[in-house]
């Protein structure tokens, strides 16, 4: 169903909207749900993929959410606030932060594929972006927060896997330095302003949800092409591993870390890598269709192969993830709308 918005409203300088998404289902139970229930959280990039997601379930958990984002176009069931901004630019901080228990960070204006274009842009946007935030954070004494990093670009090409949290760095696209900058200064900020901040190293999400075709979501834009009809097209020889990690899975994580105490780092994962040939012939079966590949050359900022260690985030909160690839992919094809 189409996403509406009621009439904006006007607070101040920024627009607010309300809105409600009837598009995202989660699995019940979420076991970390008494962890926000009742808190005041702010979702900056509420409106994308991930950010529906997560909206959806503090909503049905009973948190009082306040989106930040760039459009009015998404979909959750029940009234959120809705305040229009965008990170990179200037913010109204004092009235978007106003009473706020938890803020979940989930803004990237770039893609790995994109950031090596314009590094300077991608410093100026979410690397100064976050630390603006920071700043507000801690003028408006809002101490809690949640970051979404890259558990796929942060590392670069690693020495073992699965990989760990305490890996050495050495991320090839600018993205993923940037990522890890943030990080570092989400650190420093713990440590200046006491604030409790998880930092969690996503791997790659996948689910049911607008996604970006043929720009970010491996899995959205295969099933795309081959109901399609379409050409996938496959850079190297699709034998590139990554981890894949169900976006009901994935909240779940993002819900666990919401009451830790201090700084922490998480890997957040299937812990399990697969190649983009095990995608496409997990695709194929589960539609009963042929898929067409189209080989093109090797990209520089591809990392060869990742996969998490999910060890540590299960030891801090008893969260592990759930939900295999093979199920994923029939959950998403059952839930695909199709003509």
């Amino acid at each position: 169903m189409r996403p509406w918005c009621l009439p904006p409203r006007r607070n101040g300088g920024n627009t607010l909207f309300v809105f409600s998404i009837r598009s995202v289902t989660l699995i019940e139970p979420i076991s970390a749900a008494a962890a926000v229930a009742g808190k005041r959280i702010l979702v900056l990039g509420g409106n994308g993929f991930i950010g529906c997601h997560l909206t959806a379930a503090l909503v049905r958990a009973g948190a009082q959410v306040r989106v930040m984002g760039r459009s009015c176009t998404s979909g959750v069931d029940g009234g959120v606030e809705y305040v229009k901004g965008d990170i990179a630019g200037q913010v109204a901080y004092s009235e978007v932060l106003a009473g706020v228990d938890l803020v979940y960070h989930l803004v990237s204006s770039t893609i790995p594929g994109t950031s090596n274009a314009n590094p300077i842009l991608d410093v100026e946007t979410n690397l100064v972006g976050s630390l603006r935030l920071l700043d507000a954070m801690a003028t408006a004494q809002v101490r809690r927060l949640v970051f979404l990093s890259s558990g796929g670009t942060v590392y670069g090409n690693p020495e073992e896997l699965p990989v760990r949290e305490d890996h050495v760095l050495r991320p090839i696209s600018s993205y993923g330095v940037v990522k890890a900058t943030i990080e570092n200064y989400m650190r420093l900020y713990s440590t200046l302003h006491d604030f409790d901040i998880s930092v969690l190293r996503l791997s790659n999400p996948y689910g049911l949800g607008k996604t970006l075709i043929g720009t970010q979501g491996v899995i959205p834009t295969i099933f795309s092409k081959v109901v399609n009809g379409d050409a996938i097209e496959i850079w190297g020889d699709g034998r590139a591993v990554r981890d894949y990690i169900h976006m009901d899975d994935a909240v779940r994580a993002m819900l666990a870390v919401a009451e830790l105490r201090g700084f922490n780092l998480f890997n957040v994962g299937s812990g399990v890598g697969h190649s983009l040939r095990d995608v496409i012939d997990h695709v194929a079966r589960v539609t009963g269709l042929e898929p067409k590949i189209k080989f093109g050359p090797a990209r520089p900022f591809d990392v060869r192969a990742i996969y998490l260690d999910v060890n540590k985030i299960r030891g801090a909160t008893q969260w592990k993830p759930e939900i295999s690839l093979e199920q994923g992919c029939a959950m998403y094809w059952k839930g695909m709308e199709r003509p």
